[in-house]
């Protein structure tokens, strides 16, 4: 492309990104005095409007993107949209939200304005609604910029959104995206808007960063689950199966390695093969990594392997796995870049690590793999001894420790009391933001 073409190409974007945001600031504006109830009304509309669609929008996400399986879909966009609607109840993000006369402190929730949310090729369903949500409860408007690979599925969350509040009389521009997505329009957008949340890779994240506008991030994610000499190898077994295999790993926060103590180690493979996972030999491994990683030195696995099953990645590998198994485990006993099983792999591959002796040797092991990649993110572990729990808690570089769940409810579940969210943030440790606010709002 010359120079010319260039300088025009630039130019374009900017006159259609202008224009988006001249109309989400117009919709934003029209909402800026909405009162609590109206926001409320605002938000269960639209979000209700997705869940009802749920099954049309995995369907899209499935047969659009092919990551992941249609039945996890339709769970994830209906647990993560009521979750995040359950999580806002109750929360005032208009006028007055907080007092402390003591210190002669009112805190008044105000709007951001035109937030702008960078969409993952893997998360192109439940991402717009899980961010959108969040935007409207701080009275702001939101620009979705999709992955180009998946454009039609953000298209289609997007419009069951703005269905969902013409349902209420709000501006259907209140959520908008870009059409024809590109790298460069993105950037534009990243430019002219207030806010930016980026969920995705490294370099769109980064990118976020570098734009000039203030940024919320996720992180690499590398989970790693421990189990010590104490923990019920029944349960660790079911979360870890359950987390690997769901959505076929399209989570960061699913499993990508196990650190059991040597003691368990042996039984823990066993109770994990019965629940679908096939142990790999050595002849399988190096044709699975060869697969996965062509080129020396390659962090981030080819695409064909990433959300897919387990016999389709076998398949595309070389060998053969018995009929039933859901997921591949490989074990290793190092870790960096020769080692790159102990990396972020985002497909049913898991690493599987042993250790000896005492729980500092598995909170070491978890620093050497999440110190490759995932710093910051995840870690869990299985157990019945608290001070294993605190000595995990105290000893990794992991914003997250799970304690006897599956390492997905580090994103929200019934069972424990984390927020309900799909961005992720790996704090100073992994290079992002320290949190991101559910609401968008400043006070």
């Amino acid at each position: 492309m010359s120079q010319t073409d260039t300088t025009a190409a630039k130019a374009d974007s900017q006159a259609e990104i202008a224009a988006f945001m001249q109309r989400a600031r117009a919709a934003q504006e029209a909402i800026s005095q909405y009162t609590q109830e109206q926001v409320d009304a605002l938000v269960l509309a639209v979000g209700w409007n997705v869940v009802k669609n749920k099954e049309a929008l995995a369907r899209a996400a499935v047969d659009e993107g092919g990551f992941g399986n249609y039945e996890s879909k339709v769970m994830k966009i209906r647990n993560r949209v009521t979750g995040t609607i359950r999580d806002m109840q109750g929360q005032k993000t208009v006028g007055v939200c907080e007092e402390i006369p003591e210190r002669g402190i009112v805190k008044i929730a105000k709007p951001v304005g035109v937030i702008a949310a960078l969409i993952p090729t893997t998360g192109p369903d439940a991402t717009p609604p899980v961010n959108a949500l969040a935007a409207l409860k701080g009275r702001n408007a939101i620009i979705v910029a999709p992955h180009p690979r998946t454009a039609g599925t953000s298209a289609l969350a997007v419009q069951l959104m703005r269905d969902g509040c013409k349902k209420v009389g709000a501006p259907e521009d209140l959520i908008q995206i870009v059409t024809r997505p590109s790298i460069g329009k993105t950037a534009e957008l990243m430019r002219q808007a207030d806010l930016v949340v980026a969920t995705g890779g490294e370099a769109m994240v980064k990118a976020a960063y570098s734009s000039g506008t203030p940024a919320y991030g996720v992180g690499v994610g590398n989970g790693v689950h421990v189990v010590d000499e104490t923990g019920d190898l029944d349960d660790a077994a079911a979360m870890i199966a359950r987390a690997k295999v769901f959505d076929f790993a399209t989570s960061c926060l699913a499993d990508n390695a196990l650190v059991a103590h040597a003691s368990v180690y042996a039984s823990l493979l066993t109770k994990l093969t019965a629940r679908g996972g096939y142990v790999l030999n050595s002849s399988e491994k190096a044709k699975l990594q060869r697969l996965m990683w062509p080129t020396p030195g390659q962090a981030i696995p080819v695409l064909d392997v990433i959300a897919k099953s387990a016999s389709h990645i076998a398949k595309l590998a070389g060998f053969e796995i018995p009929q039933g198994a859901s997921f591949l485990i490989v074990e290793d006993d190092g870790t960096g870049p020769e080692h790159p099983f102990s990396g972020e792999k985002l497909s049913v591959v898991l690493a599987a690590y042993r250790y000896a002796g005492s729980i500092a040797k598995a909170v070491d092991l978890v620093n050497a793999i999440t110190s490759y990649q995932g710093l910051g993110h995840t870690c869990g572990i299985h157990t019945t001894n608290d001070a294993h729990v605190e000595a995990l808690a105290m000893g990794t570089r992991t914003a997250r420790v799970m304690v006897n769940q599956d390492l997905n409810e580090g994103a929200g579940s019934p069972r424990n009391g984390m927020p309900y969210t799909l961005s992720l943030s790996c704090g100073t440790w992994g290079a992002t933001s320290p949190r991101k606010t559910s609401m968008f709002g400043t006070s």
